[in-house]
């Protein structure tokens, strides 16, 4: 995998780059569409490529790993060949889900020990497991396996956590470069910067990632429960820290303006459930703001989705049918919305890239920020 950057804004920290890999280029700043368990809810590969126009994927390698199993994926030939997408993806280590299922796992220095949410099987992830884990899955980026640490929690904590996962960061290193893929083409690895909130020990983390020099690099244990604010200023502490010559993923963010405000400060790839686990629930983003289609002043709109977004399903259908949909429970109601909500993160991001390259970034994201958080 290799990165270009194109150019920097001049009024801002954003940039746009370029991320080519041998299932195709990527342009950033971008907006990875979550497919779990190999799929990205309720939306066709054909959606995903056509209306979205998606660039790069995730899949999870907990979810994975249990379902439909190693052997399953290697007989296919790779979870591209699975799933049938024939663009990137990026795979993640697992550690978000060690730190979600808190009740039914034990962290150690081997690894972590914990309980299948299926069937209460027990298994083992070590830095070195994970790896292979994901060699088998077949992912474009695969991540180093971390312990995603909880908001908040005590200084103490946080560091011996961090140097446990610097640690675990040389073991994922040393088995992942001894190691070849399965189907014949190349893997990178990013490892993540951990340290909580904590301004010293996000230094600590950013400085020991960048003297690995992997071809990219992640931010991890952001967005979970701390406050924006936060979340911004630990994200210029160590954007300030890690290359520039190499792409960087903050993980699991998030709301348009959280996109935005990150953009901003460096960052050039990211991924969320927001827009699909949003879609389900009734909420569009469109271009002038946020819709909660179950509302009644929908019932008798007859305009587009959002007519300026483009896209099939966001100027075909009206919001008075999704909101029909969605009073009916049919299916096709979350279907529309999650293909939506996808097809405006992905414009989103598009514009954004446009804007730096322009150089109007800055004023651009400025309004946005307010007017594609206004509830409509």
């Amino acid at each position: 995998m290799t990165f270009d950057l194109v150019t920097n804004d001049p009024h801002t920290k954003a940039r746009a780059g370029v991320v080519h890999t041998d299932h195709g280029a990527i342009e950033t700043p971008i907006f990875m569409p979550v497919g779990t368990v190999g799929t990205v809810k309720a939306v066709q590969q054909r959606d995903l490529t056509n209306d979205v126009q998606a660039q790069i994927i995730l899949g999870n390698t907990y979810h994975l790993y249990l379902r439909p199993g190693l052997d399953i994926l290697h007989k296919a030939g790779g979870l591209h060949k699975f799933n049938g997408w024939d663009r990137p993806i990026l795979t993640d280590s697992g550690g978000y889900q060690v730190y979600s299922l808190s009740g039914t796992r034990k962290i150690k220095e081997e690894g972590v020990k914990f309980r299948s949410h299926i069937d209460g099987s027990q298994h083992l992830f070590s830095p070195e497991g994970v790896m292979d884990i994901q060699r088998i899955i077949g992912a474009d980026i695969i991540m180093a396996f971390d312990e995603c640490t909880p908001w908040p929690c005590e200084y103490d904590y946080a560091r011996r956590s961090l140097d446990m996962t610097h640690r675990w960061l040389k073991r994922c290193i040393q088995r992942f470069d001894s190691t070849e893929g399965h189907y014949g083409y190349s893997q990178t690895l990013f490892p993540i910067v951990q340290g909580s909130t904590f301004k010293d020990l996000r230094i600590k983390s950013a400085e020991f990632i960048a003297e690995q020099q992997r071809e990219g690099n992640a931010i991890g244990g952001l967005s979970v429960g701390e406050p924006a604010e936060l979340m911004y200023e630990m994200t210029e502490l160590v954007c300030d820290i890690l290359p520039k010559d190499k792409p960087r993923y903050l993980m699991g963010v998030g709301t348009p303006a959280n996109i935005l405000e990150n953009i901003a400060l460096g960052v050039d790839m990211f991924d969320c459930v927001m827009p699909t686990r949003n879609a389900r629930n009734g909420m569009l983003f469109t271009t002038q703001g946020i819709i909660n289609i179950s509302n009644k002043k929908w019932a008798d709109d007859f305009e587009p989705i959002d007519a300026e977004l483009g896209g099939y399903v966001s100027t075909f259908y009206s919001k008075a049918y999704v909101r029909h949909l969605f009073h009916s429970k049919e299916m096709l109601g979350p279907q529309i919305a999650s293909i939506h909500n996808l097809t405006f993160y992905l414009w989103l991001v598009k514009q954004a890239r446009q804007q730096i390259l322009a150089g109007t970034f800055r004023e651009w994201k400025e309004k946005m920020v307010v007017q594609l958080m206004t509830r409509l």
